[in-house]
């Protein structure tokens, strides 16, 4: 069971920020309903004041110390609590690109979904705590239009607005570069869905659907292959909403054999804060279940009470 809020309020300082009680990480075993509880009803900020309150007030850096005090799942699910989110984004993207082979699940997801000003602080964040340039790593880990689009979308430089001179050429150029000619024009597609606005696109896609009769998504499926196809649906599916985009992901991670944890865990930390609300509704819409319940029959307590506490 989860701790209920009187222990919360027993172990808030009165100061600014927040402190653990020494025993609570130090103790005879540790007390890790009440370490979820904390963290999670706290924003990312505030559990960065937790971090430097600790230490100002014990001399120990605070995720080492519950590192040494927990170990697997919930050891990775309360670094991530307590990783900045510009810093998390960073350091997944470093092990999808440094690890044993290239993730490219989440170098799509994260390039897809992040708005251009998230990705350029990526950047950054990502040269300052890695020493390497994000896109010098993955041009070396990956190629051809696929690379192409990746490169595209870290400028983070979408045009803004709608242009309504340019949603029926957009959608005749990408009827005309795949199910309108023998081969694919995969050149057209990076172009026109690696630059143009969410809101341009979906427009483009309501006018595609009007001439040809069929959905952006199935031409991509129809005429591209994998990576690249991947990356091209993805970009297609934030246009349209972002938060069904991780609905489908969350459900998808819940139903391979065996759940996910990582994609799992990464989503909910990562959009805890975004648009955790939209994605329960969106997932409660297309799958007729809620996500409470999904995760509910799938995970540990210390996992399930992560996605919204005032039900555990």
């Amino acid at each position: 069971m989860c701790a209920p809020l009187s222990v919360l309020r027993a172990v808030i300082a009165d100061q600014q920020g927040f402190l653990f009680k020494d025993e609570l990480t130090f103790g005879p075993g540790t007390d890790e309903d009440t370490i979820l509880m904390l963290l999670t009803a706290r924003s990312n900020d505030q559990r960065q004041q937790i971090k430097a309150a600790y230490k100002k007030a014990y001399g120990k850096d605070l995720v080492s110390a519950l590192k040494s005090e927990l170990g697997g799942l919930f050891e990775s699910l309360i670094v991530a609590l307590m990783t900045p989110p510009v810093s998390y984004d960073a350091s997944k993207l470093h092990k999808a690109l440094k690890g044993a082979g290239t993730d490219d699940e989440v170098l799509i997801e994260i390039l897809a979904s992040r708005t251009g000003e998230q990705i350029k602080d990526i950047i950054k964040v990502y040269k300052k705590e890695f020493g390497g340039k994000l896109e010098k790593d993955i041009c070396g880990d990956t190629s051809g239009h696929y690379q192409k689009l990746l490169v595209i979308l870290l400028q983070g430089n979408r045009e803004e607005g709608v242009d309504e001179e340019k949603t029926e050429k957009d959608a005749k150029d990408l009827y005309a570069a795949g199910e309108g000619k023998f081969g694919t024009d995969e050149e057209k597609f990076i172009t026109i869905l690696g630059n143009r606005s969410a809101e341009h696109l979906r427009k483009v896609f309501d006018a595609y659907k009007k001439l040809s009769g069929s959905d952006i998504e199935d031409s991509i499926e129809g005429e591209t292959t994998g990576n690249l196809e991947n990356l091209l649906v993805a970009v297609v599916k934030c246009a349209r909403s972002v938060p069904q985009f991780f609905a489908e992901g969350l459900y998808k991670s819940m139903r391979r054999a065996g759940t996910d944890d990582d994609t799992l865990m990464r989503i909910m930390v990562s959009r805890s804060e975004v648009d955790m609300l939209d994605i329960r509704a969106s997932f409660k819409k297309m799958y007729g279940v809620s996500l409470y319940s999904t995760i509910q029959v799938t995970q540990s307590s210390s996992v399930f009470c992560l996605f919204h506490f005032d039900k555990c």
